[in-house]
């Protein structure tokens, strides 16, 4: 049995569990392995915890398995469910100080972030879909002649999970409860860049009493670990978070395995549309909000902004200036607005992206450094390019930092073609208010959030997901449960004759 370890975080001490977590118990891996999840305000190790591969998710498969054709959990009394879902969210707010220090530790995030949309948001849904674990129902039918027809929702199965590392929290609670509400059982892969969080919520699904085998953790990377899930004989659903590029992996691996159901959450460069008869203080609050949430680690960040000719001098001057007011530093040690980007690799790629705007001719308007030497942490300064082209690599790639790029547009129908420009669908805003080219513009931007006078506001009671190559398939509300459940219809003869 794999040991816990403790760490000293934010004057307090957490336990930390370091096995992977397989019907309802904390193991070693099969193979042995260990990996380690640093802190990236220092870039220093954090913890050392077991390394899942191949071998250990067939294990956690066949647990899940188990568990699924358990009929006091597939076929069981929802009302069950739902209150071991409740018991969960209880079991979080005790331990909420232990949860964000933890998070904040390994993600890099500040306190006030994790303290005020990441934790709140996980509870918020753990008690949300507890209270649809008894709703999920079929409908009946007289309507065919001669029959009595109804339709039943049962659970898909064994669902697979792989989340990513900006929201490890967050999405870990995400992925769980639609799957748990509707009777499934879950295989879930946390980002290895940022395992801790899911480790300490999966001893709290122990202690919340939840039946072995119905949550399974393997921690591990993605070529091993994920793979392994998204081509598993045995899994009946795929759920992933992260990159188009890895997205396609998964799609791809589900056509040649068994053709598991697939739901997709992936990139974005969503567009942020600043009209004249906007609000310009709440327009540059918002927008600022749009690039700074998570340090612009988010997949909905405004990355685009578009401001009418007619304002974008004088947003530009008030935008520049609340952005230079943001402070950067590691969250540990200070009050800051942006802490570190997740790791080494994240750091360098922003700033390959930097680099890449200013070679194909576009102004670094703010920014566009490195702040310190990337040795003692991965902080980026905020960065805003201006004299931007539709062509260049930052105004088509998903860059994932705290950068932004500001151009002008002459009317309504050339920034919807601009806006809409993109492989991307994930979301957008606008800012106006004339509410009649709201709800116009709203209709015809391509994306599957759409914003009017905020940014980069999401509620787990409402979908999420996104159009184009943004994914498959939506996260969150009651469309969400639609991801774990087969229909299945019976027809009961009340007089037909055979035709034979």
């Amino acid at each position: 049995m794999a040991q816990p370890t403790t760490l000293e975080l934010a004057g307090r001490k957490v336990s930390v569990p370091t096995g992977l977590f397989i019907n309802g118990e904390f193991v070693a891996g099969k193979a042995g392995k260990t990996f380690t999840s640093e802190d990236p305000g220092t870039g220093k190790t954090l913890a050392t915890v077991c390394e899942g591969m191949p071998e250990d998710v067939d294990l956690a498969v066949t647990a899940a398995r188990k568990a699924y054709e358990n009929e006091f959990w597939s076929a069981g009394n929802p009302a069950d469910r739902s209150a071991l879902l409740h018991k969960l969210a209880d079991l979080m707010e005790a331990n909420k100080d232990d949860i964000v220090a933890l998070e904040c530790a390994d993600t890099g995030k500040t306190y006030k972030q994790c303290s005020n949309l990441d934790f709140p948001g996980s509870v918020g849904t753990l008690r949300y879909y507890a209270g649809w674990a008894d709703k999920v129902l079929g409908q009946s039918s007289f309507n065919v002649p001669g029959t009595f027809s109804y339709t039943q929702r049962q659970p898909i199965g064994v669902c697979g999970q792989i989340i990513p590392w900006n929201f490890p929290l967050l999405m870990f609670i995400w992925k769980i409860c639609p799957a748990v509400a509707t009777g499934c059982t879950v295989v879930i892969k946390s980002a290895e860049t940022t395992p801790l969080t899911a480790l300490y919520c999966a001893n709290l699904i122990k202690e919340a009493g939840f039946p072995p085998g119905v949550v399974n953790l393997v921690s591990g990377f993605g070529k091993t670990v994920g793979s392994a899930i998204a081509h598993h004989m045995d899994i009946d659903k795929v759920a992933f978070t992260g990159s188009t590029v890895t997205g396609r992996s998964v799609l791809r691996a589900s056509a040649d395995s068994n053709l598991k159901k697939v739901t997709l959450e992936l990139g974005g460069k969503s567009p942020n549309i600043i009209f004249p008869d906007a609000d310009l203080e709440e327009a540059v609050e918002w927008s600022a909000w749009g690039i700074n949430m998570n340090f612009g680690q988010t997949c909905h960040a405004g990355t685009r902004i578009y401001v009418h000719e007619d304002i974008y001098d004088k947003f530009l001057e008030l935008y520049t200036a609340r952005m230079k007011k943001v402070t950067v530093g590691n969250p540990s040690t200070g009050e800051f607005d942006q802490g570190p980007q997740n790791s080494k690799l994240q750091y360098d790629k922003i700033l390959g992206y930097i680099k890449a705007g200013t070679d194909e001719g576009a102004k670094v308007h703010l920014g566009g450094n490195a702040v310190g030497s990337g040795k003692d942490g991965y902080f980026i300064e905020p960065t805003i390019f201006t004299d931007v082209k539709p062509d260049m690599k930052i105004m088509r790639e998903e860059i994932f930092g705290p950068v932004v790029a500001v151009s002008r547009f002459n009317s309504e129908e050339q920034v919807v073609a601009a806006a809409n420009k993109t492989t991307y669908g994930l979301a957008a805003g606008i800012f106006t208010k004339d509410y009649e080219r709201a709800v116009r513009v709203t209709s015809k931007l391509r994306a599957g959030t759409a914003w009017v006078n905020m940014y980069n506001f999401v509620h787990w009671s409402m979908p999420f997901g996104g159009y184009k190559e943004s994914g498959i398939g939506r996260e969150c509300g009651e469309v969400a449960l639609e991801n774990y459940t087969e229909v299945k219809t019976v027809y009961l003869n009340m007089g037909i004759k055979s035709p034979s």
